[in-house]
């Protein structure tokens, strides 16, 4: 969608230049680069689920699945590929046309495996929509304005798409299936692509059946490099699978397969799906892709690649057999120079009248959800009425959301609750979200500012919240915290960010659908009005 830079309303602000935004602090909870050389994976301890990466000059950039999260399609840009900040996002929200579930959440929904490319002086993303069809974004700058999506082709069940551009002029797309909706998976398919890129031409045709050997093989990437045509692509599961290599002389086949990269005696399982990318010298190959870690999500890894007779070996083949183990700790890229170390945004003190971006919607979001009200250093957000067959927060679309930015790590806001003077219920709160989730929330009553820890099991199924513990605050300010040590969440309180006293129970994250449990906050009521209160949130800050 095309920006008004005019606007600083929070459903437009995270797409908008980073120049508007200050610049990044390094994370105190997981940075890759190691300081001597070297790196640790991985790259990024969060949830950027189906990575896909390109260069363009000395500037690599990413992007990802963000399925129902607004905005949506991160990008993320990196001088050295291990060193990374966002940048921006190419969706800033959805329009009529690619918007499945029209309110509420589209839980695991919407974009699927994008891919990102870069052709005649632009870049091109494209991602499957499982629901709707094949849908298409272009800009001239990476950090936007992005075009409107395009609806390449309407479809069901064709996700994971990628094009290619040829030497002859020619354009093409790969794609695999989604069982749910195709009613058939484990195949991979092509179709020629209107030079354009913004529709297909003629019958797609599959290329390869991976039943026997490759189950559920998905997830294409298409490139050409030595007259060979290749198709990148993962099989066997998300959590347990492998990188499998197809290529061939002809777009359409037939393809030989290899597998280039598996778990083998490592501790890094299901390491496959992502993108592959050179050096801008040409001198050296890498392969970003994900491992799924449950309740964080699918973070980033990043593993050499070298060439022997045209296949690609990724991680480290230490038996010789052309398939390699991804590396824990391996030498940084070599680019020529050395760069400060960066990691994506986390904290926020909301004194910009941008939100930062790390920030996302759970769902699409209204212009009057929120207000970076610089003046005052906070973020304003307005209760938003509940759905009359309100359940829990699983199916509330103004959940304000980031991802969980590393294993062990403590996240604390200080949140000042207005509420509408003429009923009770509106509330506000820190929230571990997923399938399962756990809220410490205040709520105006009768009796005063209360502040509960509640927990949601299977929220994605109707249940209700379950209070753990409660207590009166003295006023409408408090500072919430939790601590989340390899998924095991502790909440706590404090009346002056200095004194903090536990509530509730341990919690254990789960992960939501098809993406990890996210940390944040919200606002709602329970009715609709003509005017409701608000939640100040003067800081968030994630630490040790």
């Amino acid at each position: 969608m095309k920006l008004n830079r005019n606007l600083t309303v929070l459903a437009c602000c995270a797409a908008m230049s980073l120049s508007m935004h200050a610049a990044p602090e390094l994370s105190e909870v997981w940075v890759a680069d190691l300081g001597n050389g070297k790196y640790q994976n991985p790259i990024i301890y969060a949830d950027y689920s189906d990575p896909d990466v390109v260069r363009v000059g000395d500037d690599f950039y990413m992007t990802a699945s963000s399925f129902n999260c607004v905005p949506g399609l991160p990008i993320l840009h990196s001088k050295d590929l291990v060193n990374w900040t966002i940048i921006g996002y190419a969706i800033d929200r959805f329009p009529d046309e690619a918007v499945f579930v029209k309110d509420g959440v589209n839980h695991g929904n919407a974009v699927w495996a994008p891919s990102i490319r870069y052709h005649n002086g632009e870049f091109y993303i494209y991602y499957g929509d499982p629901d709707l069809g094949i849908f298409m974004t272009k800009a001239k700058d990476p950090k936007g304005p992005w075009s409107p999506l395009k609806l390449v082709a309407r479809t069901k069940g064709v996700i994971d798409t990628c094009p290619l551009w040829d030497e002859d002029g020619k354009a093409y797309m790969s794609w695999g299936f989604a069982g749910s909706r195709a009613n058939l998976k484990s195949v991979l398919a092509v179709c020629e692509m209107a030079p354009d890129g913004e529709s297909l031409i003629g019958q797609p045709k599959i290329v390869y059946d991976g039943h026997d050997v490759d189950v559920t093989i998905e997830g294409t990437k298409f490139y050409k490099r030595n007259g060979y045509y290749y198709i990148m692509s993962p099989a066997g599961g998300v959590p347990t699978g492998w990188e499998t290599i197809l290529r061939s002389k002809s777009p359409w086949g037939p393809y030989e397969r290899k597998v280039v990269l598996a778990q083998g005696d490592t501790d890094i399982n299901g390491p496959h799906q992502g993108g592959w990318v050179d050096t801008p010298d040409g001198g050296e190959d890498w392969f970003i892709h994900f491992q799924d870690v449950g309740p964080i999500g699918r973070i980033v890894h990043l593993n050499p690649v070298h060439w022997i007779e045209d296949w690609p070996v990724m991680g480290v083949d230490k038996d010789g057999d052309g398939c390699g183990d991804p590396v824990r700790t391996y030498k940084k890229p070599n680019v020529g120079k050395t760069y400060p170390k960066a990691t994506p945004q986390e904290s926020d003190e909301f004194n910009d009248i941008n939100l930062g971006l790390q920030w996302q919607w759970h769902g699409n979001p209204e212009p009057w959800w929120g207000y970076n009200n610089a003046t005052k250093g906070v973020l304003s957000l307005y209760s938003v009425p509940v759905s009359s067959g309100y359940k829990n927060l699983w199916d509330v679309p103004n959940l304000l959301l980031q991802k969980i930015p590393a294993p062990t790590f403590t996240a604390t806001m200080k949140v000042t609750l207005t509420p509408d003077k003429r009923y009770n219920g509106e509330r506000t709160g820190l929230v571990v979200m997923g399938l399962d989730y756990a809220v410490l929330a205040m709520e105006k009553t009768d009796e005063g500012f209360r502040l509960s820890e509640n927990e949601c099991h299977k929220a994605d199924k109707g249940k209700p919240e379950v209070e753990n513990a409660s207590v009166m605050l003295p006023d409408s300010t408090a500072y919430l915290r939790v601590k989340m040590a390899d998924g095991v969440c502790n909440f706590s309180y404090s009346l002056d960010g200095k004194k903090f006293k536990n509530i509730g129970k341990p919690f254990t994250a789960r992960e939501g659908k098809w993406i990890g449990a996210k940390i944040g906050t919200f606002c709602t009521r329970p009715k609709v009005a003509n005017d409701g209160g608000r939640a100040d949130i003067d800081w968030f800050r994630v630490s040790k």
